[in-house]
């Protein structure tokens, strides 16, 4: 296979890179193709909180701070079944229009949560219809899992929509005009510890039926392979099968870790010093058990794994894009993608197998533009990095997940310019 690594300075650097060329970027930046509607919203700035309403928080340059409590909540432990009561305040965002008629939205967020503090997303909109939706639940989150298990909330259905782990979906004729985001900070009551929202946003779309696409053609990147470290999650066959049945259903957590490396981040020896020191890559089984979800029963909730990857410094949210052109800017300016997918055996040259649902890590393109994947569902290591076929893998990725990657980056390595519909 013909290519060329991009290599990091420990600070992440590019060091050697391929040009983008001013007519490709601009071609790039284009108005969307019709009918592939997507727009995301973030706040993360003491500007762009200023925006929403706060009741016992202050917003400054590190996020939203908890400085007084305004309320109280009680929660009921998934595992347990213990309920425990604690002090909140809270932030609410502004009406954001959409300017089309979304069918889903998914929120994602970074945040600090020292002790037992959480943090609780919640989703309203106003329907095509002219209704206003209750508040749904959209997770409840936390960096660990000793005193609070992070968790998604089941049987929030309605006439409007309903939440599918991390995913709301409206229901038919419901789609939303506008939606707003509310984000609660949770401590127990007595407690003096600060929780903390880093940052919060969401993507709302609305796209056509799976279907045959038109394949796209290489803009930029063609040659660019990013030195993101390989990990399988295959060798962690067996290990801690209360998180989501051990390593073999692993993808996401183990795609995330290979980001988390690439950016020289990740947890300490301290931090997994509770793995067996037998098992190799144990920063891989650190990541499993903080990225599970305890209704879902999975490692796979994907606002969960950008949340993981905030805890350790890094800009990390949840999005869709809508062709691999878009995701050629992000390997162009050295930032890797983790994409969710679905595929049968034969489908995608270079995957020789089926599933239903698997996260990969997106490192590049080979000179003719070929994706190349660190696809963690590899006997071992060394067997990861695999280049696929351009147009199956695409539409294998825009027809199942629709699209849907995780954008995981250091706040001094800035994203590409978003197109004119922004989804970044």
């Amino acid at each position: 296979m013909n290519r060329r690594n991009v290599l990091r300075t420990a600070a992440g650097a590019v060091v050697a890179a391929t040009a983008v060329p001013a007519e490709q970027a601009a071609a790039a930046g284009k108005k969307p193709p019709a009918g592939r509607d997507i727009a995301f919203r973030r706040w993360d700035s003491p500007q762009r909180w200023a925006e929403g309403t706060g009741s016992g928080v202050f917003a400054g340059t590190g996020g939203l701070t908890f400085v007084a409590p305004t309320g109280t909540f009680s929660h009921t432990d998934p595992v347990t079944g213990l309920t425990t009561d604690y002090e909140t305040a809270a932030w609410t965002g502004p009406e954001t229009a959409v300017g089309f008629a979304a069918t889903e939205v998914i929120p994602s967020w970074t945040a600090d949560t020292p002790g037992a503090c959480f943090v609780r997303i919640e989703l309203s909109g106003t329907t095509v219809a002219g209704t206003t939706t209750k508040w749904f639940d959209l997770g409840r989150w936390a960096a660990d899992d000793v005193s609070f298990r992070r968790t998604s909330v089941r049987g929030q259905g309605d006439a409007d929509g309903t939440v599918y782990a991390d995913t709301y979906v409206a229901a038919d004729g419901r789609a939303l005009a506008s939606w707003r985001l509310r984000a609660t900070l949770l401590r127990p009551v007595g407690s003096t510890d600060v929780p903390v929202l880093r940052t919060v946003g969401a993507v709302a779309s609305a796209l056509p039926a799976p279907g045959k696409l038109t394949p796209s053609v290489p803009l930029a990147a063609q040659g660019v392979v990013l030195d993101v470290p390989q990990y399988s999650q295959q060798i962690h066959q067996g290990e801690y099968p209360q998180w989501n049945g051990g390593g073999e259903a692993w993808c996401s957590p183990t795609s995330t870790s290979m980001v988390l490396a690439y950016w020289g981040v990740g947890p300490t020896p301290a931090d997994y010093a509770w793995v067996d020191p037998s098992y190799a890559d144990p920063w891989v089984d650190f990541a499993a058990r903080h990225t599970f979800d305890h209704d879902f029963d999975g490692c796979g909730n994907w606002p969960f794994n950008t949340a993981y990857a905030g805890r350790f410094g890094l800009r990390g949210f949840v999005t869709r894009l809508r062709s691999l052109n878009e995701a050629e800017r992000f390997i162009a300016a050295g930032i890797p993608l983790v994409a969710s997918a679905s595929y049968k055996k034969g489908q995608v040259p270079g995957l020789d197998y089926s599933t239903s649902g698997h996260l990969m890590t997106l490192v590049g393109f080979t000179a003719d533009g070929d994706p190349v994947l660190n696809d963690p569902n590899s006997a071992s290591n060394a067997q990861v990095r695999k280049p696929v076929g351009r147009a199956e893998w695409e539409s294998a990725w825009l027809n199942s997940s629709r699209g849907v990657v995780y954008v995981i980056h250091p706040a001094s390595v800035p994203l590409p310019t978003p197109p004119g519909q922004a989804n970044w």
